[in-house]
């Protein structure tokens, strides 16, 4: 071997940087892709989002029986939150199901109308699309709101951290363009199709464009800088805190003694 294949010590430090870089950026993946189950759920809250609509629709295709249909949607609804509280979870996604079901429920009743089961979703769907743009728009990514304190970071982001507040721009943008074209397809269908295609349809939408927001928003985060832990400096600032009062009360005693 010449000199010139030896390992030098510049090659292995830089091979080492290497390595630490790639730690660090799979730590973050990690840490997003953890983020991002807690603020959406997982499988499970996927599960819970689909099984009371794809029950109502199946009961309405079989019977066209409007209110054995709602019943069973949320009596589905009403155990996947009982389920959740037998086993002491987070019942956060549960109880927005029933509260979905039990608006759409109310609604249908009150109109005798089966596909307005699927009006205050779809109403709600719209507006979140709006919620996302709109607060892009002004400076606030409703992502970064969601997923700040999950992150421990608050809204450290806005003023600190221009990197991460750019990549929850871009995923806030990715929700809410996704969510617009759902509405766009389901929208049309409320008004022309019959309540059985309108089901069918919206619940097999529910999660692949969940889904392709989801993966944007990791992919964009995963990129972004670090989030800053506001809590951790806050308990650095305690303890610094702590350490002064303690060194100013012994100087004192010393003065005194």
């Amino acid at each position: 071997m010449t000199s010139l294949d030896k390992p030098t010590a510049t090659d292995h430090h830089s091979a080492g940087h290497e390595g630490a870089r790639a730690d660090e950026a799979h730590d973050a993946k990690a840490v997003t892709e953890a983020a991002l189950f807690e603020a959406f759920g997982g499988l499970r809250g996927m599960v819970e989002t689909v099984l009371p609509g794809l029950l109502f629709v199946t009961i309405f295709t079989i019977n066209k029986d409007l209110h054995v249909s709602a019943i069973a949607a949320l009596t589905v609804s009403l155990l996947l939150v009982a389920v959740r509280l037998i086993r002491r979870d987070t019942v956060k996604h549960a109880f927005s199901g029933v509260f979905g079901v039990a608006f759409g429920v109310v609604f249908a009743m009150m109109t005798g109308n089966a596909k307005d089961f699927y009006l205050p979703g779809m109403i709600y769907t719209l507006g979140l699309a709006l919620a996302y743009i709109v607060t892009t728009l002004a400076g606030v990514p409703l992502i970064g709101l969601i997923l700040g304190p999950i992150f421990k970071e608050n809204l450290s982001w806005r003023t600190r951290n221009p990197g991460r507040k750019k990549a929850y721009a871009k995923a806030s943008w990715a929700w809410g363009l996704i969510l617009l074209a759902k509405c766009a397809i389901l929208f049309p269908l409320y008004w022309w199709a019959d309540t059985a295609q309108l089901g069918w349809v919206l619940v097999a939408l529910k999660i692949p464009p969940f889904l392709l927001a989801v993966y944007l928003t990791w992919v964009f985060l995963a990129k972004a800088p670090p989030p800053i832990d506001v809590f951790a400096e806050m308990e650095a600032q305690e303890k610094a805190e702590k350490e002064r009062k303690a060194a100013a009360a012994a100087a004192a005693a010393q003065r005194d003694a």
